[in-house]
């Protein structure tokens, strides 16, 4: 297994300098991860430094709460794309969903998803402010909205990736959207255990440490 195409590497940090998005981008090419996950207000820089190396780059919209309005997300997604983005990992709105207004929670991921038409969608769902019911029901609203993956965190609420979670999501959505394991990742054997379990993509701020710890393994 080439676990490097599983990551999606990782730094969403408000205090992110323009040489660590450089770095970032340099150690991306190096290992052939995925894509780089930035903030959007990088996501030219990054766009212009993976040119032609095969990684994608992904930013996120709503980010990190979910919470903007609608309207407002699907515009962060289009100037995203027009600046060079290839994946949008947007989150839900969470209130929403757990009010029970699901008509609001697809209309606000199916105006992310036309706003980035033929860009890959992930929907984050913040696995760890949900019972499962509502879990399966956010996973159930992103697959028929048109979303391409649905991801279990943002990384800045109060827990991350859970494999339990992984393998709800993955029952859900089958074998029709791609689930993205996210927060906490930091070691080969939570990865893989996320792998095992549905993840077919890993975001994480330690991928070359995951990378390094394969290599050393095999």
């Amino acid at each position: 297994m080439d676990i490097a195409k599983y990551i999606d590497h990782t730094l969403l940090a408000a205090d992110a300098t323009k040489e660590r998005i450089e770095e970032l981008c340099r150690e991306a090419a190096e290992h052939h991860f995925a894509s780089v996950c930035v903030n959007s207000c990088w996501v030219r820089e990054a766009s212009a430094l993976l040119d032609g190396t095969g990684v994608h780059v992904c930013t996120v919209v709503g980010f990190p709460l979910g919470a903007m309005e609608t309207k407002a997300k699907a515009e962060e997604a289009a100037i995203a794309v027009s600046n060079g983005a290839d994946e949008i990992d947007m989150v839900l709105n969470i209130g929403f969903l757990k009010s029970g207004m699901d008509s609001e929670v697809l209309e606000d991921i199916k105006a992310v998803r036309e706003a980035c038409r033929g860009r890959i969608l992930k929907v984050i769902i913040e696995t760890c402010l949900l019972s499962d019911e509502e879990k399966v029901r956010a996973c159930i609203l992103s697959k028929e909205a048109g979303a391409d993956f649905v991801k279990t965190s943002t990384g800045f609420s109060k827990g991350g990736a859970e494999v339990h979670d992984v393998a709800l999501m993955h029952r859900t959505v089958g074998g029709s959207l791609g689930v993205k394991a996210s927060g906490g990742i930091r070691d080969l054997d939570t990865a893989m255990a996320m792998i095992e379990a549905g993840a077919t993509r890993i975001g994480a701020s330690a991928g070359v440490a995951i990378v390094k710890a394969a290599d050393a393994r095999t």
